[in-house]
């Protein structure tokens, strides 16, 4: 079942952008990442390439678990069209040589000309270069045609919700006249086909994130942060307490972690709540089943999930009560429901905490 409407959107009619009031999600919400799940093309794991990742297809093949919202990447071509891909370039080949296209220097007949088309053919191949540098072809089980915005706001379940993530290329600096361009043209979309669909906006670009902000107040903006596993120039990119003071400071609702940054410091879950902010998390640790189990009895409020269909159903199974007359005020007792079976647990918030850091790396 999608989330109601009415918890996806602000109360309108808040004009002072000083005046924050808390989102809270009303349930735990799973998110589909890019859809039915990210492709990875050099992955032995025919599930990471069994659907095209921000397709139409892939949102609706989604749409029929128990999810809450689809995540996809939005740009916006040169003659000002959103479009849903994740990539700052698009790969082919001509006459067997490989060449990278920018989306954002693409007219849209240009980009939609890529991959499978409407009528069959599949004229201009497409590739992927991963972040090593090797390049596969983007084959996968079930292919779909590249999409505009709007193709996803006419072509998918209108219950279903959208985490749209205005994406930009960390390699370019924006000025704010041109950031203002490219929202105000998702916009655009969004205002006339959204309906009552539920939707967030997110972004991993503070400046993005605060604009969309102040150009709109009638959904929820959330800041992406990968809480430091990576380092970047902009100081606002690189911890979660960065991305709570970019959150205060433009009025914005919460923040997207990855879920990394979360476990190694889980006592930011306290902080971010009590700068009333929601807090969800993205990452390939939440397609591990305990690993999301136990963010949802620390507080995290969502996920985002390649594994769609494993997760949303252990999380819709999932029920925890609070025993009032337990001795340990801090503990939790969960019974988790995987098809026939059941399990049920004592876990105190320590055990969480020291069970969650296993999965995580440590820093050197």
């Amino acid at each position: 079942m999608a989330l109601s409407v009415s918890s996806a959107k602000l109360s309108t009619g808040v004009e002072d952008d000083k005046v924050h009031e808390a989102f809270v999600f009303p349930k735990f919400v799973v998110m589909g990442h890019r859809g039915f799940g990210m492709n990875m093309l050099q992955s032995p794991d025919e599930k990471m390439k069994s659907i095209k990742e921000n397709s139409i297809l892939s949102f609706n093949v989604a749409a029929d678990f128990p999810i809450d919202f689809v995540e996809f990447d939005v740009q916006v071509t040169r003659d000002g069209c959103p479009v849903i891909f994740h990539d700052n370039f698009i790969f082919t080949q001509e006459q067997g040589v490989n060449i990278e296209k920018r989306v954002t220097e693409m007219a849209l007949r240009e980009f939609i000309s890529y991959g499978p088309q409407k009528d069959g053919e599949n004229v201009n191949p497409m590739f992927r270069k991963t972040k090593d540098g090797r390049i596969f072809q983007w084959k996968v089980t079930k292919d779909d045609p590249l999409c505009t915005l709007k193709d996803a706001f006419v072509k998918v379940k209108r219950s279903q919700g959208f985490n749209i993530e205005l994406k930009f290329d960390d390699n370019i600096v924006y000025g704010e006249e041109e950031l203002r361009q490219t929202l105000e043209n998702i916009l655009k979309v969004v205002d006339e086909h959204a309906e009552n669909r539920p939707i967030i906006f997110s972004s991993f670009h503070p400046d993005a994130a605060l604009l969309i902000r102040k150009l709109q107040m009638s959904y929820p903006v959330f800041f992406l942060t990968n809480g430091g596993s990576e380092i970047y120039a902009d100081v606002r990119r690189n911890s979660l307490d960065e991305a709570i003071k970019i959150c205060q400071e433009g009025g914005l609702q919460g923040i997207v972690s990855e879920v990394k940054a979360i476990l190694r410091t889980p006592n930011a879950i306290t902080r971010v709540k009590d700068s009333k902010l929601s807090l969800i998390s993205y990452g390939q640790l939440n397609n591990v089943v305990e690993v999301v189990y136990l963010q949802y009895l620390m507080g995290v409020e969502g996920v985002i999930v390649d594994m769609v269909m494993e997760i949303s159903e252990a999380v819709a199974s999932i029920e925890v009560r609070k025993e009032e007359d337990d001795e340990e005020v801090d503990g939790r007792k969960c019974l988790i429901l995987s098809g026939e079976e059941s399990k049920e647990v004592r876990i105190s918030n320590d055990d969480a905490i020291g069970f969650l850091t296993k999965f995580v790396p440590k820093t050197t």
